[in-house]
């Protein structure tokens, strides 16, 4: 019981707190930006790989199809590594900035396209789901009314299609969340590599002079409690969604039922 009041006194270090609640805030951040643009990315590669038919453009669909099952097939772990050793870094990116070092800042742009890589790959998937299920009817109506095949792609069926899967893609949200803490491997800027810091000097908060096994309950059990709580909220979000479309679906069908 010493050892364990022990670890929970190093979390009324006020200074513990702000540190791992900034890693908390860069977790947020780089989810943010992987699903933003793992979005814009993942619907130009599902546009492709379901439109490109033709004997022109049909090598896009082979790059896009290609593209999306390597990095949907293969461990996202990987991909941090390759892109830590391969992919270049911007200029701006290599210098300080947020409170990290040049490293760190780094560190951040290459685990970042990792992360976009995997995540439009994953999103691509959910958005064609989307895309298969707006009948052929609405192209041929678009067609009608003068639109062009582009004009119908951004006015009736991606809107239609985001509609479709929108609890989907905040399930992928939450996922994305999860899978940051494979940054934890290069880098000590979000929320499990700070708890991992924090960890390895736990000596230094606990006041007994060593690590003690309940240090990783208290530290990791608070790492654990953050990821869900966000996550959590996030599901609630996907449910409540999920209801309500349910619910217009079932409106719908009651409308049609009255009519007929």
């Amino acid at each position: 019981m010493d050892t364990l009041e022990a670890s929970f006194s190093i979390l009324k270090n006020s200074s513990i707190w702000i540190y791992i609640l900034k890693g908390t805030a860069f977790t947020l951040v780089i989810s943010i930006m992987g699903i933003v643009i793992g979005v814009l990315l993942g619907s130009v590669l599902a546009l492709v790989r379901n439109y490109c038919n033709t004997p022109k453009t049909i090598i896009f669909r082979w790059i896009a199809t290609i593209y999306i099952e390597i990095f949907r097939n293969t461990p996202h772990l990987l991909w941090i590594f390759i892109c830590l050793v391969f992919c270049p870094c911007p200029e701006i990116f290599s210098q300080k900035m947020l409170g990290l070092t040049s490293v760190e800042t780094k560190l951040l742009f290459k685990a970042g396209v990792a992360l976009v890589l995997v995540t439009s790959a994953a999103v691509a998937e959910i958005i064609r789901g989307g895309l298969n299920a707006i009948p052929e009817g609405q192209f041929e109506a678009g067609h009608s009314q003068g639109f062009h095949s582009v004009q119908i792609m951004i006015y009736i069926v991606l809107p239609q299609a985001f509609k479709k899967v929108i609890p989907t893609l905040l399930s992928q949200v939450i996922t994305t969340i999860k899978d940051s803490s494979y940054i934890a491997n290069v880098a000590t800027i979000e929320l499990m590599a700070r708890v991992k810091k924090i960890l390895s000097s736990a000596n230094m908060y606990n006041g007994t002079g060593t690590i003690n096994v309940s240090d990783v309950f208290v530290l990791f059990g608070l790492a654990a409690a953050i990821y869900f709580i966000i996550n959590f909220s996030i599901s609630c979000v996907v449910r409540g969604m999920q209801k309500q479309n349910k619910q217009a679906d079932r409106a719908v069908l009651e409308n049609i039922n009255m009519e007929c």
